[in-house]
Order: C-alpha cells, then sequence, then structure tokens
C-alpha cells in the first residue's frame, strides 16, 4: 500500500502528526498550572470560597491533560529510535543528556507533587498543599525549557565539536543550552501557553455567560481570563518581533520563506499581506504587498536591503508554501487575541463587561485560537528548518533510519487510529466537564470518592441554589 510513498517524507508526517496532538496539552497545562497556585493562593489569602471552587473544578481538567500529554508525549521518543535512528546515534551525546534532565527535573517534579495537589489538601494541610501547587506549576515550566533547550539547539546549535565517527559533541554545556535562539523561543512559549488558558477559561465563561448563568464563579473566570488575555496579548507580539529579528540574524531562509520573499530587495522589501507562494516558479501569484513594510519590520529601515530565496540554492529551500500561509496564521490570531483583550478592557471601562453578549460570543469562538496559534507557530518553526534537522550541519534525509516505507505507513496509520480514538475521547470527556459548572458545596466534601465499590454509600450531595 505505501510501497510508492517516500519513506522520509511518511516518517515526518508521522512525527508532525504525533507532535501536534502532543503539543495541545503541554500548552493547556503550562498555563493551566500557573492558574490553579493563583486560584488556590487567592483562596488563602481571601477565604472567598469561589476561588476554591474554581480550583477544585479546574484541576480535574488539569490532571486530565496532563495525563493525556504525558501519554502522547511518550510515543515521540520511540520515533528517535524507529524512524531517526540516524539523527539520534549522530545527535544524542547533546540532545540524550538533555531529554533525560527533562524527565528527571521537570517529569518528576510534576508527578511527584501533583497526587498532593489532587488529592492532598485535607491530609497535609493548607501550607504544603499550596507548595504542592506551585511545584507541579514550576514543574511544568521546567519541563518546556528543557524541551525547548533541545529544540533551540537543534536550530541555532553552538557549544558542539564532531568527533571522529560523526557524532555531534558537547564541549560547552552552558552554550548548548543557551543557544542564541533558546530565549526568545521559551518566552515566546509560556507565553502561548498562558494565552491558550487564558482564551479557554474564557471561552468557558462565556459559554455559560450565553447560557444564563452569570455565577460568581463564571464572573470571576471571565474576569481573569480577559484580564489574562489583555496583559499577555501585546507581550507576545513584542516577543513574537524579537523573536523574529533573531531568526533574521540565524535563520536568514526561514524569514525568506515567511515573508515569501523570492527575490532580493535591494531598496528596501515590501510586505506580501497575502498571496499564493509558488516555490516552483519562485514567484508569489496574486500578491497584496505595502511598499518596503518588511524592511521597515526586520532592520527598522525603510530602504534596508533584504535577501530573497534567489540567494539560496533550490534544494535547500524549505517548502515556502507552507511556511507562508502557517506564519500569517499565527499572526493573525495574535492580533484577535489583542483584539478581544482590548475589546475586554472598553466593555470593563463601560462596565458591560459581564452583559456584553457579542463579546462573549467572540469569546466562545476564541476558545481554541491559542492551540491553532501554537500548532501554526509550531509548523513555521519546523518546516521553516527544513531541510535540515540540525540547522546548518545535518540534513533530514541524512537523519533517518533505513526503514522501509510500507512500515512507517503502517504504524502512522496505526497511530491516527488509536490517537483519535483515545485521544478524541479525552477531549470529549475534558468539554463535557467544562460544560458543568463547580457545585456551591464542593468545599463541603472531602478529597476522596464519594463512594467505594461495594461498602456503605458516601455523603450525599446536596442540590446547589445552581439548580443542578
Amino acid at each position: 500500500m505505501f510501497e510508492s510513498f517516500d519513506a522520509i517524507l511518511l516518517a515526518r508526517i508521522q512525527f508532525a502528526f504525533t507532535i501536534a496532538f502532543h503539543i495541545v496539552f503541554p500548552a493547556f497545562t503550562i498555563g493551566l498550572a500557573s492558574y490553579l497556585a493563583v486560584l488556590l493562593g487567592l483562596w488563602l489569602k481571601t477565604g472567598r470560597g469561589v476561588y476554591l471552587r474554581l480550583f477544585d473544578f479546574w484541576k480535574t481538567i488539569f490532571a486530565l491533560s496532563f495525563g493525556m500529554g504525558v501519554v502522547s508525549g511518550i510515543v515521540m521518543s520511540y520515533q528517535f529510535g524507529t524512524n531517526w535512528s540516524a539523527f539520534s546515534d549522530k545527535a544524542g551525546p547533546v540532545i540524550g543528556p538533555l531529554m533525560g534532565y527533562e524527565v528527571l527535573t521537570a517529569f518528576f517534579l510534576e508527578a511527584g507533587f501533583l497526587g498532593i495537589m489532587l488529592f492532598g489538601r485535607e491530609k497535609v494541610g493548607r501550607g504544603l498543599h499550596f507548595v504542592a501547587t506551585l511545584m507541579v506549576a514550576f514543574g511544568t515550566l521546567l519541563s518546556a525549557t528543557w524541551i525547548l533547550a533541545v529544540n533551540s539547539w537543534m536550530q541555532t546549535p553552538q557549544g558542539f565539536a564532531i568527533n571522529e565517527v560523526g557524532q555531534f559533541v558537547p564541549v560547552d554545556w552552558w552554550a548548548v543550552i543557551f543557544s542564541p535562539s533558546f530565549p526568545y523561543r521559551l518566552i515566546h512559549m509560556v507565553l502561548a501557553a498562558f494565552l491558550t488558558t487564558a482564551l479557554v477559561v474564557g471561552a468557558v465563561a462565556a459559554w455559560h455567560k450565553l447560557r444564563g448563568r452569570d455565577w460568581p464563579e463564571v464572573h470571576t473566570m471571565f474576569t481573569m481570563a480577559m484580564g489574562m488575555i489583555l496583559v499577555v496579548a501585546p507581550l507576545q507580539i513584542f516577543m513574537g518581533d524579537l523573536h523574529g529579528l533573531n531568526t533574521l540574524e540565524h535563520q536568514p531562509v526561514k524569514v525568506m520563506a515567511m515573508e515569501g520573499h523570492f527575490e532580493s530587495h535591494p531598496n528596501g522589501a515590501p510586505l506580501i499581506l497575502f498571496g499564493f507562494p509558488d516555490r516552483e516558479a519562485q514567484t508569489v501569484h496574486w500578491s497584496v504587498e505595502i511598499p518596503k513594510l518588511s524592511s521597515l519590520i526586520l532592520k527598522h529601515d525603510l530602504n534596508a536591503p533584504l535577501d530573497g530565496l534567489d540567494t539560496v540554492p533550490r534544494d535547500l529551500q524549505p517548502p515556502v508554501e507552507i511556511v507562508f500561509w502557517s506564519f500569517r496564521i499565527m499572526v493573525a490570531l495574535g492580533f484577535a487575541m489583542l483584539g478581544l483583550g482590548l475589546w475586554s478592557l472598553a466593555a470593563f471601562l463601560r462596565g458591560r463587561l459581564h452583559d456584553s453578549r457579542n463579546l462573549h460570543r467572540y469569546a466562545l469562538a476564541m476558545g481554541p485560537a491559542g492551540f491553532v496559534a501554537v500548532l501554526a507557530g509550531w509548523i513555521t518553526t519546523e518546516v521553516g528548518r527544513q531541510p535540515w534537522t540540525v540547522y546548518g550541519h545535518m540534513l533530514t534525509a541524512d537523519s533517518a533510519s533505513p526503514i522501509s516505507a510500507a512500515a512507517v505507513g503502517a504504524s502512522l496509520v496505526a497511530f491516527i487510529i488509536v490517537y483519535f480514538a483515545i485521544f478524541g475521547t479525552g477531549v470529549v470527556y475534558i468539554l463535557r466537564l467544562m460544560a458543568r459548572l463547580p457545585e456551591v458545596d464542593e468545599d463541603d466534601l472531602t478529597d476522596g470518592p464519594l463512594r467505594s465499590a461495594g461498602i456503605t454509600p458516601g455523603p450525599a450531595r446536596k442540590e446547589s441554589h445552581h439548580g443542578h
């Protein structure tokens, strides 16, 4: 069935499919862990039950998302051995320890304190429970730090030598970890995670508001989410600009593909808003351009020269069509998030934050935007790096295992079926949890199960004033 396919292309599709499923969970849990810590801290400081009820509501969703993120991520590490053994052999001395540190420091930290955060409030005391929640939040950030250190080194490699058998070996671990693109990539990803979480929380609150459930929990969720978006969205746009300038310095070919610049512009390059890149013809059809604006954005000079893809051999050019559009999707969603934040600010100043149904509809529609923007940004980063796995040093074509297309294709089909079945079910269940509201009497219950099988029934829930 797959004999006529390219094994390397299938291996790339398989890795892209699994990481696309995986990345949406960390993008949500990184921000959600910090949100849980804030909610718990506010409850401890103010004693207001609304914060505790929201904590108990979102901690269940966090636990499910965290579990699915772990399971979906484990599979990727296996692919290094099955589909990318040449890359693992050559780059393993550098990336292997970094990925090991991620497990030893971040994952163990998260997993070790997760049980206390979920079930330990009545058992270890409020102080230690809060510390455990902070450790889980810190662990998610630390996990992102190690993984992005690996990815950033692959994008902008430094601090290594190549030994007699052609392996990358570290000579300066500080240089390996803190590669030129690492700070920008880390901050950009963490801000994206905070935005993703805020958009989901805001969408859940908006969904309930549109159904007339404007209770304290919904009110608090919406206010906190819109405030977060208002603060973080402009920061993300600013950080994205800095990241773009860093990419221009270290990966100029990627920026050429993002901008759709097939031709060099010695006297100022236009900003191509829309168009249809044609890598074969080396042109952008039906382009809509603003003269010299690209030079102003990238070089802060209207007449600054910018090189184009005509300076790059065809076989070293990334797939421009994909990078061009994924970049525009990410940027458009970023400005749509900024628009949501500004609209919510205007509504707040007019005293209409919780009354404007159009704002609530927009917030609900923007719920998935963070996930889409993260995926679009990841596609821009990874496809824009092609044809390299280690930028400028190791080609993707030289990184794959000597494995048949049929074998890769069969496992790809299996992944698609299993992932959609398992994680699709999990996502549907999470959405059903989001459709419910935290019960007013939740803090009257123990953290344990309401009833154990075959044992006497546990305490019955009282009907809350929410009517469910």
